[in-house]
C-alpha cells in the first residue's frame, strides 16, 4: 500500500478518519487476523501453544508486557514483530516532535500548530516500520535519555524561561509516542530510572526537573528481562512490575525437532554450500543434541542459560570446517564427518557459562565432553544399548568391531583433512561396522553410511570400549586394554 496522499487535516477529517490508541490499534488487527485464521507472529517455533497465545491474550487486554526468560529466546524477536499488528500508515501533525495525533494533539507545539492553522494544518505520514523503538537497558541510561530534559539552548535562542513548557528536550519515550517501545534488560536499569517510568504507565504523565506535564502518551511498552539479573546486577522494582500488565515467561525448543527448525531458519549457510556439502540428518541432530546436554550439564551454569544461538554457530562452523576441508583437498563435493566436530568447540565455548568445576576442567575440555555425552544419546537411539556390567563370554552385537582392535591391535586414524579417499579407505578396513548398520540403520543415503561408521566408533570409545586419542592432525582410536597394558610394559 502507497503512503496516502492526504496532506490536510480537513482532508483527514473529510476522509473519516478517527482517533485511536496504539493499544486499541494492535487489538483491531489481531482480532481481525484471529478471526480470518490467520497466524500471528511467523518464524518462531515452538511457541505455538505456549507463548504466542499468551502474548495474544495480553495485547487482545491492552496490557503492557514484559517477557521473561533466559537468553536466545526470541524476547526480541516476538516484540520486533508486533510492528505487524500496526496499521500500515498513519496520519501526525508536520514538524510534531511527539507524532502527535492531528485531531488530538497533546503537544503544546501540535496544540499551537492546530490553533494556528486550523484546517489548513499540513500532515504527514509514518509507517508501521517506522513506529518501533528500542532501547538496551544500561547502568548508564538516564532519566534524561528516557524521559528528556530542560534545554538551555533552547530557553536562550526562544528566549524564554526555564518555567516555559516549550524549553523542555524530549526523550525517547515521548518521541515515540502513539508507538511500540522496548526495554531490553530491564533489571540493568537503576531503580531510580525505573521509578521515572511509574506515572508514565499509570497515570500518563512525565517529569522533569519541576515540571509535571499531564501529556497522555499513547504508547505500547515491551519490556524484556532475564531471570539471572534478579540475583546478579539487579532487579525490576516491585512497583514497576506492579504496572505491567502481563508477564509472560519464554523457554528453550522442548524437543530436537523444533530445535532443528530453527538453527535451519536462522543458520547462515550459502546455497552453494548447501548444495555440496551433504549434511546427515543425524549429524543436524547431534548439533542439537549438544545443545540439551550443556543445559543439563554438570560444568555448565544452568541459571545463565545455553542459548540457541550456540546450536546455531555450531551448525555454522561444522558447515565451514567441511567446507575448508574440501577446499584443501580440491574437491568439489563432499559429506559432514564426526571428526568435522570438533570445529563446532569455539562456538561452544563462547556460549556457554562454567561453574567452578567447568572451570577447573577447562573450557576445551568440557566442550569435548558435552559433544561426547551428546553422541552417546545419538548412539543410544541407532544401535544397541552398550550394558556397563557383562558377563564373562558374553556376545554382543560389537563383538567382530572390537576384536579387530582388540585381536589383531588394529588402530583407526581419521585427520582432519583427510581427502574423502582416505577417509573412506581407514573406515572400510574396520570389521563388521557394515554389518551393525546394516541391521540398524534402515533406508539411509548411501552416502551418509561413513558418518554412521564414525558415530559406531565414537559411541565405543565413549562407553570406554575403544581408546580415542586426540592430536593436532586428527583423531586415533585403537584397542582400550592392549594400549593400557603396551604403557605399562614399556
Amino acid at each position: 500500500m502507497k503512503k496516502p496522499t492526504i496532506s490536510t487535516l480537513k482532508e483527514l477529517k473529510k476522509s473519516g478518519y478517527k482517533a485511536e490508541s496504539i493499544k486499541d490499534e494492535l487489538q483491531r488487527n489481531l482480532t481481525q487476523l484471529l478471526k480470518d485464521g490467520k497466524k500471528t507472529f511467523e518464524k518462531i517455533h515452538g511457541y505455538e501453544n505456549s507463548v504466542i497465545p499468551q502474548l495474544e491474550r495480553a495485547i487482545l487486554a491492552g496490557h503492557n508486557i514484559n517477557f521473561l526468560g533466559l537468553r536466545g529466546q526470541a524476547k526480541t524477536r516476538l516484540a520486533r514483530q508486533m510492528v505487524n499488528l500496526l496499521d500500515e500508515w498513519i496520519p501526525v501533525i508536520k514538524e510534531s516532535e511527539i507524532n502527535d495525533d492531528p485531531t488530538s494533539p497533546i503537544s503544546s507545539k501540535g496544540k499551537e500548530i492546530v490553533k494556528n492553522q486550523g484546517d489548513k494544518t499540513e500532515i504527514d505520514w509514518i509507517h508501521r516500520s517506522e513506529r518501533f523503538y528500542e532501547k538496551l537497558a544500561t547502568p548508564d541510561v538516564s532519566v534524561a535519555d528516557l524521559i528528556g530534559d530542560l534545554d538551555p539552548i533552547k530557553a536562550a535562542s526562544l528566549k524564554l524561561s526555564y518555567s516555559d513548557e516549550r524549553v523542555i528536550h524530549f526523550g525517547m519515550i515521548p518521541r515515540a509516542n502513539r508507538c511500540i517501545f522496548v526495554v531490553n534488560e530491564l533489571p540493568d536499569l537503576q531503580a531510580r530510572i525505573q521509578v521515572s517510568l511509574f506515572s508514565i504507565l499509570e497515570e500518563k504523565e512525565i517529569q522533569i526537573r519541576g515540571f509535571k506535564l499531564r501529556i497522555p502518551l499513547d504508547i505500547q511498552f515491551v519490556f524484556t528481562a532475564n531471570p539471572e539479573d534478579y540475583t546478579n546486577r539487579g532487579s525490576i522494582v516491585t512497583p514497576l512490575k506492579d504496572r505491567i500488565g502481563s508477564q509472560i515467561l519464554t523457554h528453550y525448543p522442548l524437543s530436537i525437532n523444533i530445535a532443528k527448525k530453527i538453527t535451519k531458519q536462522e543458520s547462515n549457510i550459502s546455497a552453494e554450500d548447501k548444495n555440496s556439502i551433504l549434511i546427515p540428518e543425524v549429524a543436524k541432530d547431534l548439533v542439537e543434541q549438544i545443545n540439551f546436554i550443556a543445559r543439563s550439564s554438570e560444568y555448565v551454569d544452568a541459571k545463565s542459560g545455553i542459548s540457541t544461538r550456540m546450536s546455531i554457530t555450531a551448525y555454522e562452523n561444522l558447515v565451514s570446517t567441511a567446507k575448508r576441508r574440501m577446499l584443501v583437498n580440491g574437491e568439489k563435493n563432499t559429506v559432514i564427518r564426526l571428526t568435522d566436530f570438533t570445529g563446532v568447540v569455539p562456538s561452544i565455548n563462547g556460549k556457554v557459562e562454567l561453574v567452578y568445576e567447568g572451570e577447573q576442567e577447562g573450557a576445551d575440555q568440557v566442550s569435548y565432553s558435552l559433544i561426547e555425552e551428546a553422541i552417546k544419546s545419538v548412539f543410544n537411539l541407532l544401535f544397541p544399548p552398550i550394558k556397563s556390567l557383562e558377563k564373562p563370554n558374553e556376545q554382543t552385537p560389537y563383538d567382530d568391531v572390537i576384536q579387530w582392535f582388540t585381536k589383531k591391535g588394529k588402530e583407526v586414524f581419521i585427520g582432519d583433512d583427510f581427502n574423502d579417499r582416505e577417509y573412506r579407505n581407514e573406515l572400510d578396513q574396520v570389521d563388521g561396522l557394515s554389518a551393525i548398520i546394516s541391521n540398524n540403520c534402515k533406508n539411509i543415503n548411501v552416502e551418509e553410511i561413513y558418518f554412521y561408521k564414525e558415530v559406531l566408533i565414537w559411541g565405543l570409545s565413549c562407553f570406554k570400549k575403544l581408546t580415542k586419542t586426540r592430536s593436532l592432525e586428527g583423531i586415533e582410536f585403537k584397542d582400550s586394554i592392549g594400549s593400557y597394558l603396551n604403557n605399562l610394559n614399556s
